[in-house]
């Protein structure tokens, strides 16, 4: 259902900003011209662009709650598009579409991204049950996964049933009790921990299963396919032993290089407009040095200084985890932390080479250290260059601690595996939502 309200989100914008544009090129302008010859043919597509970027930074279809507020995040994306073309005509001096499409459009999408956020909405109490999950494991892990489903998954699922390997092994030869346990569940994917993997009979009823259609997957892999993590409890050094984007494909390392360039250049103009007003806003509420720089463990592990605006006092120890409500952030820096300001410096890195827009994010010295000793397989995330942003920042954000760490580091195993352009994509997308959404900590 969220497919198909994605489909007409996009077709509905598309149609409402050429149809309106052809419709004043022949009837309202004076005289008429050809829409399709002139340049307003290219704005009217950048404007239908930018109403979807605003549609899906404000969480249009998928993320608003409540009708109510699904209108507010209907008329908010359209008023945000309108502002947007408004505020660069005037900078050009020129107009570039004219206010009937920039305001009627507005006037035609309001309840179309209404209807379609309803859509998405009305269908996610059947996406919810689409996939029910019997697992065949131990409690704790089956417990571990009912939570991640609840709080972080990529595609919705129910966890219905969970059994041990000796609970679905055969007393006598015609008995299926997996089989029995899938037709009571109604269940459409069955998960299998280690135990139950290396059990021949529950791997013989699996088999059955597979054949009649019902999806069965390891613990491991239903982590990667439904929740966009590796788990570290599944973890071994040969299940890593796989192709890493940047490492394994010249091309893929060439394009993304070239992507960092161009978004290192647009964040470099927006640097130069925003420091400014930091430097202002330091003056009042953030009085000290206007960058922080901070020593941080880069690709193969070199060390590199990075970049950032300063959100602590002027002085206050950097050396620990930054917490929630932290006494040492001042309030002007938690406006730049909140608003991912305080991270724009970060480009000079990116334009050194040192960081990239996507990946892993560099961790101090000290941490790399300590986390090395008691996280398995902790090296491995510098194979890469380190991001700006990345899959563990999009899926939790910040780590506070060595808890928070672990987490995270079974997010960056996934974009380790997962890593080319479609990904890094997918996560710039995100963030620019998070940052639009003022969601950032």
């Amino acid at each position: 259902m969220s497919r198909l309200a994605r489909l007409l989100l996009v077709v509905g914008t598309a149609v409402a900003v050429v149809g309106l544009s052809k419709f004043h090129a022949a009837e309202v302008a004076e005289p008429p011209y050809d829409y399709t010859a002139s340049s307003r043919l290219a704005w009217s597509m950048g404007y239908a662009g930018l109403l979807l970027l605003c549609a899906y930074s404000m969480g249009v279809p998928e993320l608003n709650q409540g009708r109510r507020r699904i209108m507010l995040a209907a008329v908010a994306s359209v008023g945000l598009a309108a502002l947007g073309v408004s505020v660069l005509q005037l900078g050009l001096g020129t107009a570039l579409l004219p206010r009937f499409v920039v305001f009627g459009v507005g006037l035609v999408l309001v309840p179309w991204f209404w209807i379609c956020a309803n859509l998405a909405v009305d269908g996610k109490s059947w996406e919810a049950q689409r996939d029910r999950v019997i697992v065949v494991g131990s409690w704790a892990e089956a417990a571990e996964l009912t939570r991640e489903l609840e709080e972080s998954s990529e595609r919705p699922a129910v966890v219905v049933d969970v059994l041990e390997p000796a609970q679905v092994r055969p007393s006598r030869q015609l008995d299926r009790p997996l089989l029995d346990a899938v037709a009571a569940g109604d269940a459409t994917v069955v998960v299998l921990d280690r135990d139950a993997q290396a059990d021949p009979t529950v791997v013989g009823q699996v088999a059955e299963l597979h054949e009649q259609g019902t999806r069965v997957r390891t613990l491991s892999l239903f982590y990667e396919e439904w929740l966009g993590k590796l788990p570290m409890a599944e973890l071994e050094r040969v299940s890593l032993l796989f192709d890493i984007g940047e490492l394994h494909r010249r091309r893929y390392a060439r394009q993304r290089r070239v992507v960092d360039l161009l978004l290192g250049v647009l964040g470099l103009v927006g640097l130069v407009l925003v420091l400014p007003l930091v430097a202002v806003g330091n003056l009042v509420g953030n009085r000290g040095s206007l960058f922080f720089r901070q020593e941080r463990v880069g690709r193969h592990g070199r060390p590199f200084t990075m970049l950032k605006f300063r959100t602590m006092r002027d002085g206050a120890d950097t050396s620990s985890w930054t917490q929630e409500e932290d006494p040492r952030i001042t309030p002007f820096g938690n406006v730049l932390r909140r608003s991912h300001l305080d991270e724009l410096p970060q480009v000079l890195n990116v334009l050194r080479g040192q960081l990239a827009v996507v990946g892993p994010r560099p961790e101090q010295p000290v941490y790399v250290a300590e986390l090395t000793e008691k996280l398995p397989f902790y090296r491995l995330r510098h194979l890469v260059k380190p991001g700006l942003t990345g899959w563990a920042q999009v899926k939790q954000g910040y780590a506070a601690d060595e808890s928070d760490a672990l987490e995270k580091l079974q997010y960056e195993f996934y974009y380790l595996r997962h890593q080319g352009l479609a990904l890094d994509l997918r996560i710039v997308a995100r963030t620019v939502r998070s940052v639009v959404r003022w969601a950032g900590t």
